[in-house]
């Protein structure tokens, strides 16, 4: 057997959704066909099979939250030409099980979620004691440190027992409710041993409740009626992509006619205890600042030389190139220059090692709804101001649909993030790690500057530039910043590469 694992989906990326599976189990499978679609925050991506074969088993399914490296399913290299009799989500057979007669009662316990993994904490309890539930369906949410997951019910019956509370830590093994296999709905339910949470919020129906994390949460956080969104997920389930199409179809038809809500005076505070995910996302944010030796510094530049060419060559350049003339393409050419004299801002820390890298592949901070994106232009150094445009333009129409490639924002040397499109007049951009420097633009702002003696107004924009201070120098960062306003404020110095 050969094992299909999520694959490493990006620097920041810890979990992804099962989308779609594309393949069933039983059916014939090539080496590098697509199998499984997963979702993240930021891209859709396929996973391939690793080799040839029969889809034998499939252990996630469609709307799970599953983080890196876990295990999706599994390839029989023999060819077996029939699907396993066993149910397709080996995830039930996790669960120590009694005898099969009717009435007999089946443990529930906590399943591992990885390696490194030996505890969870309770999220929500999806069912309550005297509940009816078929194999499979979702009983109750755990969240480790790294991803949240459904434990599913290992028999149909009813719900008997429920021993964990939310918000309990509980350890790998331990068991969290008790299911009478085949009970009926008239069967008396046995009081249990702590009391069952409360139903699922009322925005949403009874089977909301029952929903992977993913969907969920994008579900009530966005008070939307689960039972007015189709699902395109095996069987009828909602994924996170069809929950998050019903949020534009919900906002337009409540914008015209949103209720005036009069709010209470006085102020008003929740206390809510931060979730496993959040604490490790606080934790390597402030390790990633532990790490770099990070420092910002600052210029300006006058941006009167790069509006002027645009302004005189924007009708030909269209006309010729099929796309408009931006600032970005100048700002790129600028820094490959700065970075070509300064191949320090240009490297990165490998242990004891400092890697130079002699390309200039320079990512591209670009905003979507789900959050930041930085696709990567490579080989910057040889790409014309078109090229630039047009690859910019492709990028972040790709982004906003969710269409980037894993592999289109990986590699990068250096980052260019421009704020200025959202009104930031000044900031300090946090490094892409493990890049040693990243470029902040800024607004266009008409203030009064010097200009031999005189006093005059020109459109003038800041740069911040964060650096990595164990890697790159003051003198170095300055001298990189002032060789970019250099080239701004003068481009043919480009053309004349100086």
């Amino acid at each position: 057997m050969t094992e299909i694992r999520v694959p490493t989906l990006g620097e920041s990326v810890t979990e992804a959704t099962i989308g779609q599976w594309l393949k069933k189990p039983g059916e014939a499978v090539k080496a590098d066909e697509p199998v499984v679609e997963l979702e993240t925050d930021k891209v859709s991506v396929e996973v391939p099979a690793p080799v040839s074969g029969v889809l034998s088993i499939i252990t996630a399914e469609e709307g799970d939250t599953v983080e890196l490296d876990a295990l999706l399913g599994e390839i029989d290299e023999a060819g077996a030409a029939a699907a396993p009799a066993q149910p397709t989500n080996s995830k039930s057979e996790s669960s120590p099980k009694a005898a099969n007669g009717t009435g007999a009662d089946v443990e529930v316990v906590a399943p591992s979620s990885g390696e490194s993994v030996t505890e969870a904490d309770i999220g929500e309890w999806l069912v309550k004691v005297g509940d009816q539930v078929n194999v499979d369906d979702p009983l109750v949410s755990l969240e480790t440190d790294k991803a949240s997951m459904d434990v599913p019910s290992p028999v149909a019956g009813m719900v008997k027992e429920i021993r964990a509370q939310e918000g309990d830590t509980i350890a790998v093994g331990d068991v969290l409710a008790i299911v009478t296999e085949g009970a009926g709905a008239s069967s008396a339910a046995v009081p249990a041993a702590k009391p069952a949470a409360a139903p699922a919020p009322a925005s949403t129906s009874t089977d909301a409740g029952k929903l992977s994390p993913a969907p969920r949460r994008v579900i009530v956080e966005n008070n939307l009626d689960a039972n007015r969104i189709a699902g395109t997920g095996r069987g009828g389930r909602i994924t996170k992509a069809d929950a998050l199409a019903a949020i534009g179809t919900a906002s337009a038809k409540s914008d015209a006619k949103a209720p005036v809500v009069q709010r209470d005076l006085e102020p008003t505070e929740e206390r809510v205890k931060m979730t496993r995910l959040r604490q490790t996302i606080a934790r390597r944010l402030k390790e990633s600042q532990d790490t770099a030796a990070m420092l910002t510094t600052f210029n300006d530049v006058d941006m009167t030389a790069v509006m002027e060419a645009r302004k005189q060559y924007k009708e030909l350049f269209l006309q010729k190139h099929g796309v408009k003339l931006g600032f970005m393409s100048f700002f790129v050419k600028a820094c490959v220059a700065a970075l070509k004299e300064i191949p320090d801002v240009n490297a990165e820390i490998e242990g004891t090692d400092i890697i130079y890298k002699n390309h200039y592949d320079i990512g591209i901070a670009v905003g979507t709804e789900k959050g930041l994106v930085v696709p990567v232009l490579r080989n910057a150094d040889q790409m014309s101001l078109a090229d630039i445009e047009k690859q910019i333009v492709d990028y972040g129409t790709r982004a906003r649909s969710g269409d980037l490639k894993l592999e289109e924002m990986q590699g990068g040397t250096f980052t260019i993030t421009n704020g200025g499109i959202y009104g930031s007049l000044l900031s300090t951009p946090i490094l892409n790690m493990p890049q040693s420097g990243i470029l902040g633009m800024h607004r266009i702002e008409e203030r009064p500057v010097v200009v031999n003696g005189q006093v005059v107004v020109r459109p003038m924009m800041y740069l911040a530039l964060s650096y990595d201070h164990r890697i790159v120098d003051g003198k170095g960062a300055v001298t990189f910043l002032v060789r970019a306003k250099e080239n701004l404020e003068d481009p043919q110095r480009l053309l004349l590469d100086l």
